[in-house]
């Protein structure tokens, strides 16, 4: 009997139950990997993104189930299993537990990658004895049951969405991830608990708060990052500033309204789009250039305005980024369609207009001014 990682999120946990939990599907390039399970064999059941084991099944058989179980995905190589347990993301294992006492986490420094375990299943664990601690703990659980919070979002998340990409005149239905953002890409202050009392903002925060402000006095709705609206700023935190919308235009499909949702500041006319801006102060940069290239990517059509925003010293930084085969080297190339704005200027240019009181009467095309493009020297 050997032991089986398998991989579920809490939307694919909840439909496997929903289908009678009598049968786990892979995708088909691990065909070769389910063809090695054997019945007896046991599936150990991991949810991403809380990052809690949750179940374990006994695999019987191969199986010949072609119902639609799955939204995200057909999962279409599948078996026939029988639950052992089957427990809540509330009362499931966390990781965190197994730290020192598995081979796939034996410090801290494998946090998060776990030595490979985690990517992809079915996967079979290297070391028996692995496969033994978890099912124990996870009989534990079933039997003396400790609800422990998790996050909502995270158990909400979906790894794949659905899409369309151009094959000749075809449009051809396709999957792909939005990434969530990086907590790390807008630090808080070293040491500051997690429900800190309002501090001083960081150069980002306080980046987003000069373009939703200037959005909102030149006449447009704004939106700032889903994840970012608690963060504090000058009169409250920055989902609580003027013209500021609950909810996106429904107009994209869903791979396209999840990356939008991350992007850091948005200025919305209607159900349009103006201008997106990605701020860039602490992190490597190609973050907020992938989003704009997902973006791109998932709406070639689109016509807005695109925006780099970082310090000057990082405008070198910047060019290099922008200027990678990923992104110079499509046919819709970023280079020329998403401009830097360097924050020192950008302020500038808004102080000297708010001095004459123009603010108001400015459009959108007044960035057009001052930004940069950093297109290939080579182009002529």
């Amino acid at each position: 009997m050997n032991y089986w990682m398998n991989l579920f999120t809490g939307g694919t946990w909840d439909e496997f139950r929903a289908a009678g939990a009598s049968v786990s599907g892979f995708r088909h390039r691990m065909r070769r990997n389910v063809a090695r399970l054997q019945p007896g064999d046991i599936l150990l059941c991991y949810m991403t993104g809380v990052m809690r084991w949750i179940g374990a099944l006994e695999v019987v058989g191969p199986s010949d189930d072609t119902r639609d179980i799955w939204s995200v995905a057909d999962f279409p190589v599948r078996v026939a299993v029988k639950p052992l347990i089957m427990l809540e993301a509330e009362t499931g294992i966390p990781m965190r537990e197994l730290e020192g006492r598995v081979s796939f986490y034996r410090d801290a420094g494998d946090a998060g990658k776990f030595r490979g375990i985690v990517r992809g299943c079915p996967k079979r664990f290297e070391n028996a004895p692995d496969g033994d601690l978890v099912l124990q703990l996870l009989r534990e659980a079933e039997r003396n049951p400790t609800p422990r919070a998790v996050d909502p979002k995270k158990l909400a998340r979906k790894p794949l969405f659905r899409a369309e990409r151009r094959k000749g005149r075809k449009a051809v239905p396709t999957l792909v991830s939005v990434p969530e953002r990086d907590e790390a890409e807008t630090p808080s202050p070293a040491g500051a608990p997690q429900e800190a009392e309002p501090v001083a903002p960081t150069e980002h925060t306080a980046t987003q708060h000069l373009l939703l402000k200037l959005g909102a006095e030149m006449g447009f709705d704004v939106w700032v990052a889903r994840n970012d609206r608690g963060r504090a700023c000058p009169g409250g935190n920055l989902g609580s500033m003027p013209q500021m919308v609950e909810e996106l235009p429904t107009q994209f499909n869903e791979a396209t309204n999840k990356t939008v949702e991350l992007i850091d500041v948005l200025w919305l006319k209607g159900n349009s789009i103006i201008a997106a801006f990605e701020v860039e102060c602490t992190t490597a940069v190609y973050s907020g250039l992938l989003r704009m290239s997902d973006l791109l990517a998932l709406q070639p059509n689109l016509n807005i305005k695109l925006y780099i925003v970082a310090p000057e010293q990082r405008r070198a930084k910047v060019e290099q980024e922008i200027l990678r085969p990923t992104f110079a080297l499509r046919q819709r190339r970023l280079c020329e369609t998403c401009g830097f704005l360097g924050i020192e200027d950008l302020t500038a240019k808004i102080d000297g207009a708010r001095e004459l009181g123009l603010v108001s009467s400015l459009k959108p095309g007044f960035l057009e001014d001052f930004a940069e493009y950093f297109t290939d020297t080579n182009d002529g």
